[in-house]
């Protein structure tokens, strides 16, 4: 996958709504109508996260009768982004982070041009 590849899966996973819905279709298939009443969302928020979520890859769905049940692709794949996206934001937390500081915000900087 290109770097924009990645960047749509990480634009995808960036916006809370999408990651409760992903955590909520690790559970099995779902109808647009289950997640609008299980998370208290409005349906077209719902359709549009999955859409989202559909556009780069990350669930699926299949006709069923009148309705359409979504799924994910690939959980183990997913599952392994998203203890990696734990793993360095507790790395990343002030409270543990013993680098943090001026010195350590000047190693990113340098370099970069504003």
């Amino acid at each position: 996958m290109n770097d924009e590849g990645l960047a749509t899966v990480f634009h995808a996973l960036s916006d809370p709504g999408r990651l409760t819905i992903v955590r909520h279709l690790k559970t099995g298939e779902h109808r647009v109508r289950d997640l609008t009443d299980h998370l208290h969302l409005a349906q077209s928020t719902v359709s549009a996260h999955l859409a989202c979520l559909r556009d780069c890859g990350l669930v699926v769905s299949r006709p069923e009768g009148r309705a359409s049940l979504w799924s994910l692709t690939s959980e183990p794949a997913l599952d392994a982004v998203l203890e990696a996206a734990l793993a360095l934001t507790a790395r990343a937390d002030p409270a543990t982070d013993h680098r943090r500081g001026s010195d350590h915000a000047d190693e990113h900087s340098e370099g970069v041009s504003t």
